[in-house]
């Protein structure tokens, strides 16, 4: 049995991973299934964190964050502060084949997409608009915190020729400062990937996350022989450790990653959920729990999957 593997962050990634596994499978390169996955997650409109339908920043503009890794060449594409173009993890691909400017933010961004052929479309939906002005509103009224969504979809990816890649997209955090940026496009804090070794993702805060370059934690972890597992929660543990005692606290953060061997692990500090398959596992949805150090993993129910169908696409 050829090994190949693939490993997502969050609940919302199931379909993509259902979708790129299914090419791994049948043969199909790792940086094909990955952009496809994450196609799938960046079009859904009701995944509020990601592409289409993702949460507007301060001024109700959706600027979105997405990055590609090769881990045979090491080559890294990169987007941020990107606004009104569909599937920015697809312009980050394209721009991974690049020597030269390979991550561009902005208006930057916004311009090599147009040359390239790109398709411009409005990201924002009637309903993240709405979710906008509720916020609004509930931070005038009862005095709340502005800030409160950070979801990014982080894929790693191995494809049966033992190649690796790993992708990250995200419309970062809910309400951010025009023109904020978290790790999700940043090179070693919310990726990084190695054929040699394995690769890692993060998601969470990634304020908190940048501070350790996580990502590349988690890898040079594995190098040293650490599994994915004791790696990623390792790193997370650790580095939450390190936070509160510097600074009192630490915000939330939970990695997945993929070894070379097709092996996968997680870290986080909080109930966090991710997607996993490999030739002996059919995709499906984990939740993680973290427990004085360890973790507690399980497999989601059929009652929790369908909670969250509803959930998410509720009414406003």
């Amino acid at each position: 049995m050829k090994t190949w593997g693939m490993i997502a962050t969050w609940r919302m990634a199931i379909e993509g991973v259902t979708l790129g596994s299914e090419m791994l499978k049948n043969g199909e390169k790792c940086q094909d299934a990955l952009e496809k996955a994450v196609i799938f997650v960046e079009d859904y409109p009701f995944y509020k964190s990601v592409g289409y339908g993702g949460l507007p920043n301060e001024e109700c503009e959706v600027e979105l964050d997405a990055a590609f890794m090769d881990g045979k060449t090491l080559s890294i594409g990169a987007v941020a502060s990107i606004k009104d173009f569909k599937n920015p993890i697809s312009i980050a691909r394209k721009l991974s084949a690049d020597r030269y400017n390979i991550f561009l933010v902005g208006a930057g961004a916004e311009s090599y997409a147009h040359k390239n052929g790109f398709v411009r479309q409005n990201m924002l939906t009637e309903r993240a608009r709405k979710t906008w002005e509720l916020r609004v509103k509930e931070i005038r009224e009862k005095n709340l915190s502005p800030y409160d969504g950070h979801d990014t979809v982080c894929m790693i990816a191995i494809d049966q020729e033992k190649d690796m890649a790993v992708a990250t997209s995200t419309s970062g955090l809910f309400m951010k400062k025009k023109g904020r940026v978290g790790d999700s496009p940043v090179s070693g804090s919310g990726f990084y990937v190695d054929n040699e070794i394995g690769g890692a993702a993060a998601t969470g805060l990634g304020e908190d996350i940048m501070k350790g370059c996580l990502s590349y934690e988690v890898v040079q972890r594995m190098k040293k022989g650490e599994t994915p597992q004791k790696a990623a929660q390792g790193a997370v543990d650790d580095f939450s450790k390190e936070l509160i005692k510097r600074r009192g606290k630490a915000g939330e953060i939970s990695i997945v990653a993929l070894n070379n061997r097709g092996e996968w692990g997680i870290g986080t500090n909080v109930e966090f959920t991710f997607c996993a398959a490999t030739p002996t596992e059919q995709p499906k949805v984990y939740i993680a729990t973290p427990v004085n150090g360890e973790v507690k993993i399980e497999i989601a129910s059929e009652e929790y999957m369908r909670a969250y169908k509803e959930k998410i696409q509720r009414g406003i």
